[in-house]
């Protein structure tokens, strides 16, 4: 029998594109047992929300993320409105959920890409990457920018759609749907991706549930559950669509709930397109939001996205807190890794579409010169900070606080 080995992948690798540590115990070729931190990309955004205004905090949190920013703005205007008891017009509403679904189309097609990459189909990254550009342009064109869309405001949208706009974006849609097609028969047909995809990562329902995952990855396993369906927001609950899952519960399950999703997107585009309705995109917000508390849930393309939201009536939040879908999955891909081979390490961990910016929420910081460790304030972290880098003979302690 092999001698067991421990390996550390990461947190700098070529297969992660994002900093986190994986530390294998293998046997031979073999994983025995795997273990993952977090915490590599912590950026200190809740607690910057804190010292920040509402509105300052939606453009913070929208960064989150460059390609859910769609997903973590809007869950987080919701839980401040619902707060504030604005009631958002149709019209915001129905835009909303349009950019939402182009979202989803751009990372699903990013997602396609980048697995056909792990897996040395670098054709259909390209394919796919390149059909992605046009969902990419028509973001642009109606949010005015291709990533981080700004297109949220609290109370609704702050742009409104054209006709002309309509008109191109239900033609897109022809063409998108013209190339998912093809990359559904690639998905169903070709053997070589059936083989290599198949078996591998395998997450049965009872452990989807057991360990919390969402998204893709949990409906891949049998398990039905959406919340655009579940529990509508935004225009959803006046659409139509079927809530895609999945019974081979391995990454080629993975792989077929996507390209299907990628058909139901183009409906629900079309449905929101075809009946819009008229009027006004937006209602004024108070920059005082009385106080309260609000739990917002969104469907993003990786998963469901949580937002918690505390107000105590001036104009920055009391609290934020983010639950993002990477988190949600990461406890699964522990267990998807156990009992396979090394080389299925890179497409396991991107079936899940990762995103460990999105998911690093906190900092251990250890020896403090205090007796015991305790909760950190804004300040003394940014004077520990000071000191920990004059000792490496760096003195920041001349910059202005922002």
């Amino acid at each position: 029998m092999p001698k067991k080995v421990r390996i550390p992948v990461g947190p700098q690798h070529p297969a992660l594109k994002e900093p986190v540590s994986f530390s294998l115990e293998l046997s031979g070729e073999r994983i025995l047992e795997a273990t993952i931190r977090l915490g590599y990309n912590h950026r200190g955004i809740e607690k910057a929300c804190e010292e920040r205004s509402y509105i300052q905090d939606l453009y913070l949190l929208e960064r989150i993320c460059g390609i859910c920013s769609h997903s973590h703005s809007t869950c987080f205007v919701q839980a401040v409105e619902e707060i504030a008891k604005l009631e958002v017009p149709k019209r915001g509403l129905y835009i909303r959920t349009l950019i939402a679904e182009l979202e989803r189309v751009h990372s699903h097609l990013l997602w396609l890409g980048v697995a056909g990459h792990e897996i040395g189909f670098d054709t259909l990254l390209m394919f796919t990457w390149n059909d992605r550009e046009i969902v990419m342009d028509l973001l642009a064109e109606t949010t005015g920018n291709r990533v981080n869309y700004g297109i949220n405001s609290i109370g609704g949208v702050r742009r409104d759609i054209t006709d002309e706009q309509i008109k191109k974006i239900m033609k897109a849609m022809d063409t998108l749907e013209e190339r998912t097609k093809y990359y559904i028969k690639i998905a169903t047909e070709e053997t070589t991706i059936i083989q290599r995809l198949s078996g591998v990562g395998v997450l049965s329902h009872d452990d989807a549930v057991k360990l919390g995952a969402v998204g893709p990855t949990a409906r891949a396993s049998s398990v039905d559950r959406d919340v655009r369906r579940d529990d509508p927001y935004a225009a959803y609950g006046e659409i139509k669509f079927k809530v895609i899952t999945d019974n081979h519960n391995d990454v080629y399950g993975r792989t077929i709930v996507r390209v299907l999703e990628l058909m139901e997107s183009y409906n629900i585009i079309r449905q929101l397109l075809q009946n819009i309705p008229a009027g006004p995109i937006a209602v004024k917000a108070p920059r005082k939001i009385p106080a309260g508390e609000a739990l917002s849930r969104y469907e993003a393309p990786r998963g469901e996205d949580v937002h918690y939201v505390k107000s105590n009536g001036t104009e920055n939040p009391e609290r934020v807190k983010v639950r993002a879908p990477t988190l949600a999955n990461i406890q699964a891909v522990a267990h998807m890794l156990k009992d396979r081979y090394l080389a299925d390490m890179p497409i396991i961990i991107a079936a899940i579409d990762p995103c460990f910016s999105c998911t690093d929420r906190a900092i251990t910081v250890k020896d403090l010169g205090q007796k015991s460790e305790g909760l950190m304030q804004w300040g003394d972290l940014r004077k520990y900070s000071i000191e920990w880098y004059k000792g490496k003979g760096i003195d920041f302690s001349n910059l202005k606080k922002i």
